[in-house]
């Protein structure tokens, strides 16, 4: 065994320090909650052409926020040691911010079950936000996709986390 995993509590090695995916059978079904947030930083023109409706590919932002619910959906296909989750709630928001300028993207999924959805509200931000980059990188490929992080998750073992404000 790997001496620096033997004494910690890293849940997703086993006792020989390999990756397994964690056992959740015996965990008591409760309400959670993530809710994580992202950035795409662009040209103002890129902005005012996406509200105007003048990207070449169509719908940029319905398109992105459908990708971002679909995103959340698949985490367990995209990330390994995710559970498959039946999933109750994804909301996914995108709204203009002329002074980055950009979008600014939120995303919150709800479940009760076994284990949290931080990694769903992660993935559907960065699905979302990459969507918005390919239906917008007609207008202009020096989009950047930014400040990606969970801001809260509430329910489960280790208890409620926000973000602190600053």
């Amino acid at each position: 065994m790997n001496p620096s995993v033997e004494n910690s509590s890293l849940t997703h090695l086993n006792d020989q320090g390999e990756a397994h995916m964690v056992d959740i059978s015996e965990k008591v079904p409760t309400k959670r909650e993530a809710i994580a947030v992202g950035e795409v930083r662009m040209s103002l023109a890129t902005l005012r052409a996406i509200e105007a409706g003048n990207a070449p590919k169509g719908d940029v932002l319905g398109t992105a926020r459908l990708a971002g619910i679909m995103g959340a959906k698949q985490t367990s296909q995209l990330i390994p040691l995710c559970h498959p989750l039946p999933l109750q709630k994804i909301a996914v928001e995108l709204w203009p911010d002329e002074s980055l300028p950009g979008y600014r993207i939120q995303a919150t999924v709800t479940i009760k079950a076994e284990t949290g959805v931080e990694m769903e509200a992660l993935t559907a931000v960065s699905v979302a936000a990459l969507t918005l980059y390919d239906m917008a990188k007609g207008l202009e490929k020096s989009m950047q996709i930014e400040n990606i992080h969970l801001v809260s998750k509430t329910g489960g073992k280790s208890g409620d986390y926000f973000i602190s404000q600053n």
